[in-house]
Order: structure tokens, then sequence, then C-alpha cells
């Protein structure tokens, strides 16, 4: 995915041969083009990540030349050569579609600079298109047949082709990141830059730089220029998750770059120019934020231009066997074993548990049954570990699979035997589930998995779980004072 091939489009030798030693340095392919006519020729029997084009050229304009690139399925990226450099020229240069634009004479660490930041953008789209023509890497976009699903779809495809800004909410895990990937998936921007900033996840010291950049020794450790988000996502979408977050000094800010579609980097004084969509969402009511001084009443309104609500999966109840069917048939296929649907006790237990972590606990409740089940079998209750409304069992019979109580070694153990289902117990005595856990073990399980696969990285932490960094620090303190979790 890194640049590879560059296209050197200039007619002066000594300008050519600069940029070809510096190719040549940073191990990079590259071909050489004195007019537009070889530079045709070149386009037609190769494909190229970067063209240097200059702008004046013996048989014609490189602006037109320029405009004939961007045409292209893949195009490259373009960095435009000149030797006038004025505000006007730049302008002209980045709204036909470059990259960048040089000014001659330059120098190689200008050029060096220049293929760092090209190379980060090349990797960014490329990812980009991947996981878009993937489906954003499973997350499929399953609407079902309830009334509120089939308006949230023709809320997406009314809003997507359009430039407007949406606000979307939801509950933790209810798929408003799913909603958004399919507005951007079915947007006019779609073959550009997707990028994701979770603003729960960045401590107020680290936001402002994430967003916005910093210029070299803007602050103790800013040891080069960096480019932030909204730079990044140009000509892009750009998703502000849980823009709720986002603290109160900041706001005023984002608020400009929303309106004017311009900003400063973090220690710099040049106004930098955007053109990016906004995506937002949040899980917390941003109006009653609004109404307690938390959230600046301009930015909301600037943010809720187009509003999607996306209901919990509670209210939604016809929609669990169709996401449960999609979330298997992809488990499945990650974990390479073939499984038969739902048997009808996990199904059951599917309907009728409430889901208060929406469809991301769903989702992450069928990984784990996958997991947990044999080959050629279906999923059944046990292995879901959900636990079932009084006087379920018993109502359907069948052989859940459990595992052994302790770990196996040497000889590949027996079978278990198929398990008797008890006789129904009296009205008044409780269920029992030996092998069922609460939903608070479930939860501690799954937050220090995640600490311990993401070597205690809590920023990776929450982004996986879809938390608050603030959610995290509160539960890792509640399992220090239990023993369950150390930092050492």
């Amino acid at each position: 995915m890194p640049l590879d091939r560059i296209l050197i489009v200039d007619d002066d030798p000594i300008i050519a041969r600069l940029l070809e030693e510096i190719c040549t340095q940073a191990n990079l392919g590259f071909a050489h083009a004195p007019d537009l006519t070889s530079a045709n020729s070149l386009i037609l029997r190769e494909t190229y990540d970067l063209v240097f084009l200059d702008v004046r050229l013996p048989d014609g304009d490189g602006h037109q030349f320029l405009e004939r690139l961007m045409t292209l399925p893949d195009r490259p990226i373009v960095v435009l050569v000149t030797a006038v450099g004025t505000i006007e020229s730049a302008v002209s240069c980045m709204r036909a579609g470059a990259f960048d634009y040089v000014v001659k004479p330059f120098n190689a660490s200008r050029i060096e600079v220049l293929l760092k930041k090209a190379d980060v953008y090349n990797q960014l789209v490329k990812v980009n298109r991947y996981l878009n023509d993937r489906g954003a890497g499973g997350d499929e976009f399953v609407v079902g047949g309830s009334l509120a699903m089939r308006r949230l779809r023709s809320h997406v495809e009314r809003v997507a082709p359009t430039e407007a800004t949406v606000l979307i909410t939801g509950e933790h895990g209810s798929g408003k990141e799913i909603v958004a990937r399919e507005i951007f998936r079915l947007s006019s921007r779609r073959r550009e830059p997707f990028i994701k900033v979770n603003c729960a996840a960045l401590s107020e010291t680290l936001i402002e730089s994430e967003l916005f950049g910093h210029e070299r020794g803007a602050f103790t450790g800013a040891t080069e220029k960096r480019e932030g988000r909204f730079e990044l996502a140009n000509r892009g979408t750009l998703l502000l998750d849980e823009v709720s977050e986002i603290p109160p000094n900041l706001q005023a800010k984002l608020l400009r770059v929303l309106q004017e579609r311009e900003f400063e980097r973090v220690g710099g004084s040049k106004p930098i120019k955007v053109n990016v969509r906004i995506l937002a969402t949040s899980n917390r009511d941003l109006l009653h934020c609004v109404e307690q001084g938390s959230f600046r009443a301009d930015l909301y309104y600037r943010l809720n231009v187009f509003p999607i609500h996306v209901p919990p999966l509670r209210e939604r109840g016809e929609e669990i066997p169709i996401l449960a069917e999609s979330f298997l048939r992809l488990s499945a296929r990650r974990s390479g074993i073939r499984i038969l649907g739902f048997s009808p006790q996990a199904m059951h237990a599917l309907r009728s548990y409430r889901w208060p972590g929406n469809v991301r606990e769903l989702q992450n409740t069928i990984e784990r049954a996958v997991i947990l089940s044999e080959n050629d079998r279906p999923i059944s209750g046990a292995a879901l570990g959900i636990e079932l409304p009084v006087g379920a069992v018993g109502d359907v019979v069948e052989s859940d699979w459990q595992p052994p109580a302790s770990p196996v070694t040497g000889p590949a153990a027996e079978p278990l035997p198929p398990r008797v289902a008890p006789a129904p117990p009296p009205a008044a005595s409780p269920v029992s589930e030996p092998a069922l856990q609460s939903l608070a073990e479930m939860e501690k399980q799954a937050i220090l998995a995640a600490m311990k696969a993401k070597d205690g990285n809590r920023a990776q932490v929450v982004e996986l779980l879809g938390i608050s960094i603030r959610t995290l620090r509160n539960k890792l303190q509640e399992y220090r004072e239990s023993g369950d979790f150390s930092d050492e």
C-alpha cells in the first residue's frame, strides 16, 4: 500500500534529475516524461501512485493533464510543480484535484517531507477503498422489515448523496458507526478518505492536536509538524464519534471549522482550508447537554442539520433473527467452521433477552457462541450464555454442548453424552443454570481480556469495546478494589 511508482512530468532536466535522485534514495520506482504526449502514453500502460506535474510544458498546459488524471479509475496523487507561487494558483490547484504544489526552485528536504505526507494519505485512501469494497470489514448494514428500520434506511438513502452534516444518535452499541459508514458508502465522496476520531478516547490535552494537527515545537514532544484528522479527511468524510465528549474549550474552534471550513494547527497562525463532510455520533441527548451548559447551543444546531436516531435493539425485536443470522455467517466464516443455525432454545433466548448492549452485544455474544460450538451443529442456548426467563428451560429439549470442568490433556477425551432435559421444576422454584454468568461478570471478563490483548493501551481498549474512557477508568478502579486487576 505505500507509494511505489512515481511519474515525473517535467521538461526541465535539472528538476527531473533532482526528483529522480530523491526517488532512488527512497527506493521508489519512477518514470520520466518530458512532455504531455509522453506522459499520456505512460499512463495508458501503467498505474502510478504519485505524479509530479509541471504546469508549463512544451506541448500544453499541466492543468489539462491534471483533469485527465482525475478521471482515471485509480487516480494518482498529483503534485503540481510551478515557477510562480501565489495564493490564487494554490487555490486553483486544490480545486482541480491536486494534492499539493511546490514552487521552483526547491530543495530535496521539501520533496522528502511531501513524499512522507503523500505516503500517509495514499495508505489511508487505499485502506478506505479496500474496506469500502468489502462492506467495511463485515459490518453490513442489515435492515429488516420493522417500520423504524425502514424509516432509518429511507433517511440514510435520502441524505447520503447530499453534503449535509448528519448527527446520528442512539445508545452504546446500537449501530451508529455502521449507519455512518453506510452514509459514506452511498455518498459522492465514497472514493475519498473516511477518517474517524473517537472523541471519548482522547484526553483534553491530545484531542486538539488530533483534530487540527500541530506545528513543530508547538508543545513539549512536538518534534515535527503533524497533520490532524481534518487535513487527512480533506475532500472526504470525517466521523466525529461521541462528539458530546469534546471539551467546552474546543467547541468554539470546532464550530469555526464547520462554518468557515478553515482552521490553524496548534502552534500555527496560517489558516488551512479544507473541504470535509462531517458526520457525528452521540449516545447522549445533546439538547439536554445544551440545557445543562456542557455543550454549545450554536454547535449543536450546526451539527443537527439532518438528525438520524438509531433505535435500541429491544425496540426492534423482529430484527434480532436477521441480525443474528448475519453475525453467525460472519463469525463462522472467520472461525473456519460450519454452524447449522440456531437451536430452538437458542433462538428463544435471543428473542427473550433485553440486549442492554444492543447490536454490539448481540454480535459479541454470537461470536463467543460460535467459538464454543461444535462443527456441523447448531448453536445451543448454553453456548450463548444468556439467562433465560423462568419456565423457559424444559420447553425445548436439546443436547447442549458444555465445556469440560477442567482442561483435558493427553489423549482426546470421550465426547460428552447428550444432556437429558430435566423435568419442569415447580412454579415457585427458581431456574438454575450453573453454566451461566452474570452480565457484570461477562463485562469484567471482556474488559480484562481487552486490556490484555491491547497490552494495557486504554485508547485501543475503548475503541475495541465501544465505551468511553471514563467508563473504562471507573471499571478498572472497581476491579482494583476487588483484587481482580493490577496495573503491574
